[in-house]
């Protein structure tokens, strides 16, 4: 009897042990802001397939992302203000080519008088876009010139960083076909996902 006793006791103490680790390892991802990715494609969709696929990749890697049209990023706004409001406090990525381009830039500013902070924006081959917003955090822009798009600049009062990124010595890219890009696909995983494991 003895001998049962002294086992359940050290079964019961292992069960404890596992149950504490648990409860750790729930309360640190609880703690952890999760990451919401927003991608919106060009002009009718037709040629920014590639997002849909850099989402789906994040999406693999546990990442919430969303391939949209870019005619839906005033609604998409408004669901973002409406999940603020009600307490959701995720980081946020706005990935946008082309049109898209010009309207991840429509969303952050009109985000900005909510005081919703983008954490990184992304703009494929952007073309007359308007001027970063001071609640965008980071900005990465990729162009080609000479060829289409043009470098970001910063708006009054802006204070976070861009980097603008001339992809002209590739000839392989272009307007239509950079959101396919292997180098860029690449280079926006590794920033999402650094950024989405980040403290």
């Amino acid at each position: 009897m003895r001998g049962t006793w002294r086992l359940s006791l050290k079964v019961a103490a292992f069960c404890l042990g596992i149950m504490t680790a648990v409860s750790l390892l729930s309360i640190d991802c609880a703690a952890a802001p999760q990451t919401e990715v927003y991608l919106l494609r060009g002009w009718f969709g037709v040629f920014s397939t590639g997002l849909d696929n850099l989402a789906s990749e994040l999406s693999d890697k546990g990442i919430h992302a969303e391939a949209i049209g870019h005619l839906a990023w005033k609604e998409t706004v408004d669901k973002i203000v409406r999940e603020r409001a009600a307490g959701k406090n995720s980081r946020l990525v706005l990935v946008g080519h082309s049109q898209g381009a010009n309207n991840v830039i429509d969303m952050a500013r009109a985000l900005e008088p909510h005081k919703i902070k983008v954490d990184l924006l992304v703009t494929l081959a952007p073309f007359m876009q308007d001027t970063v917003p001071d609640n965008v955090v980071r900005a990465l822009n990729y162009y080609q010139s000479p060829g289409w798009g043009e470098p970001l600049a910063a708006g009054p009062g802006f204070h976070g960083k861009i980097s603008n990124i001339n992809v002209e010595g590739d000839w392989s890219t272009f307007h239509i076909n950079i959101d396919k890009s292997a180098r860029v696909q690449a280079d926006l995983a590794r920033e999402i996902v650094a950024l989405a494991h980040s403290k």
